[in-house]
């Protein structure tokens, strides 16, 4: 059967694998899908990344995705081609046609530059054609760089590299010539404005040398810095009904992006962005902590889901768990399901009674009532279900006293038992919901005969805490005292209420003590 991960993450850059690492340090199963086209893959090195400042992308994502793995999430090399909602799962299309699903996607596939079309413009791209001086300042400081007029943000370009050299150029290639008040701003700084339609880059021994204008003119420069028009990639997304919509700064449209709230989370329940894909403007830094951010958002509402199921799933054990038919199949499930040993708070209790009529509730395989039998009392052994009481019979009569048991087959919460009938009335670890408890026990409670006993005997809740392993249902659980609240006082004299120590051992073999309640309590002649 395929398996269906927690989270299918589609882009295997910063962002991308920034999410699948808090996912995986969160237990999550994870699946990686990755392209390999990283948008910074033309940089030799990164920067403004703390604790990184120099290293290259290629080495950033080989450790990202060796930590990621260690983590215990998947990596896979594809493409995503589209995705669509099966129920409660998405399922994502690969390159090939390969499949994979995931209760959730994690997008970050980055974006497109498109750059100017001027020749030789593109091949130098992430070398000695930059667009950010945060990335690249630092390293083509004092340099000739020429600034590339592409859009209403040039000029603010044109000042932000001025910050970085004293020889920049602004390049019109032929757009219109500034305003006065911007112009006078260029002028102050002393940047030289080109008029002039560029023909070409002009590159010598693999380093840019200038551009070539329309004129023949060549330029002398070192790099060329450009504003981009942002593209998010986003045909995975379209495919899922997102669609990209402008992205502006200070009012102006840098390209399209796939918008999302402050943790990624898109218009489309279950799916999430990260990185450039939804702000074009991020670094390998703000990439890496959308990443994960988005990461943690998506796994808190996994939580959210695996809780409403655990609590739809947790409802409906305890209206069936304690019914007629899951009995029957908890037992038809094991040749023996109980030890075959007395209850030792039977044996504690009812060594020194007298030998009289006893009803033995949840009889279950037998133990008890053959234990009582051998002590010459008369059992009735009462159980819900019909294996364990065929199982109780033959053990009966392998001990010698099926003559001395009767087997019932009753749900004594619906079907009181003979009341005042009993010499010895005991229910050993009869778990129910309280109001069913309530009920069932004041059943057995009238059971007893003047002058006998009632013994209860149930997991303390202190046992939730010890690791004992059990199903877990706090509110089945009582201590003694409880169900001494229920007995009339002027018609009980209550002798036992205990949180009695025995010893156990934990699922994993590790000692333990565990507690049982106990109530013994004799009905005043």
């Amino acid at each position: 059967m395929e398996q269906t991960y927690d989270v299918v993450v589609i882009g295997g850059g910063a962002a991308g694998l920034s999410g699948a690492l808090a996912l995986g340090r969160s237990r999550r199963s994870v699946l990686v899908v990755d392209s390999g086209e990283p948008r910074n893959a033309p940089a030799a090195h990164m920067h403004n990344v703390l604790g990184h400042d120099g290293k290259s992308p290629a080495e950033l994502y080989a450790a990202g995705r060796a930590e990621v793995a260690g983590y215990g999430a998947e990596l896979t090399d594809g493409r995503a081609e589209s995705a669509v909602r099966d129920g409660d799962v998405f399922r994502v299309t690969l390159d090939g046609g390969r499949e994979v699903r995931g209760r959730r996607l994690l997008v970050t596939t980055g974006l497109v530059d498109e750059l100017p079309d001027v020749p030789g413009l593109a091949e130098r791209w992430g070398r000695d054609v930059a667009h950010c001086p945060y990335c690249h300042g630092w390293e083509l400081r004092d340099q000739r760089i020429g600034v590339l007029e592409s859009g209403p943000l040039s000029l603010h370009q044109a000042q932000m590299w001025r910050q970085i050299s004293p020889h920049v150029l602004f390049l019109l290639n032929g757009r219109p010539e500034p305003g006065p008040e911007q112009a006078e701003e260029l002028a102050a700084r002393g940047i030289p404005v080109v008029a002039e339609p560029i023909a070409s880059v002009e590159v010598a021994g693999d380093r840019l040398t200038g551009v070539r204008l329309a004129s023949g003119d060549v330029v002398a420069l070192d790099a060329i810095a450009v504003g981009p028009r942002f593209v998010a990639r986003s045909a995975v997304l379209e495919s899922l009904g997102l669609k990209p919509a402008d992205f502006e700064m200070n009012g102006v449209s840098l390209g399209s992006h796939i918008p999302a709230d402050g943790m990624g989370a898109t218009s489309v329940p279950g799916v999430w962005v990260a990185g450039n894909v939804t702000n074009l403007g991020a670094t390998v830094a703000a990439a890496a902590a959308a990443g994960q951010i988005a990461g943690a958002a998506i796994n808190m509402d996994l939580i959210a889901e695996d809780t409403r199921v655990a609590v739809a799933d947790y409802r409906h054990r305890i209206s069936t768990i304690f019914e007629e038919e899951a009995w029957e199949e908890r037992y038809r499930g094991k040749p023996a399901v109980w030890s075959g040993r007395p209850n030792p708070q039977l044996v504690a209790e009812a060594e020194g009674l007298t030998a009289g009529r006893a009803l033995d509730v949840g009889c279950g395989e037998g133990a008890d009532a053959v234990w009582l039998a051998r002590r010459g009392w008369q059992v009735t052994a009462v159980d819900i279900s019909t294996v364990a009481l065929d199982r109780a019979a033959r053990h009966a009569a392998d001990a010698g006293v099926a003559g001395q048991v009767t087997f019932q087959h009753a749900d004594l919460r619906r079907e009181a038992p003979e009341q005042r009938a009993y010499d010895l009335v005991s229910a050993q670890f009869m778990h129910l919901p309280p109001a069913a408890r309530r009920e069932l026990y004041a059943h057995l409670a009238g059971a007893v005969a003047p002058g006998g006993t009632l013994l209860i005997v149930g997991h303390h809740p202190s046992d939730l805490a010890s690791g004992a392993g059990r199903m877990h249902f706090p509110e089945m659980l009582f201590t003694a005292e409880e169900i001494a609240e229920s007995l009339d006082s002027g018609d009980w004299e209550v002798l036992v209420t205990d949180a009695r120590p025995r010893p156990s051992t934990d699922p994993d073999g590790r000692p333990i003590t565990i507690r049982d309640a106990v109530l013994v309590a004799r009905r005043r002649v």
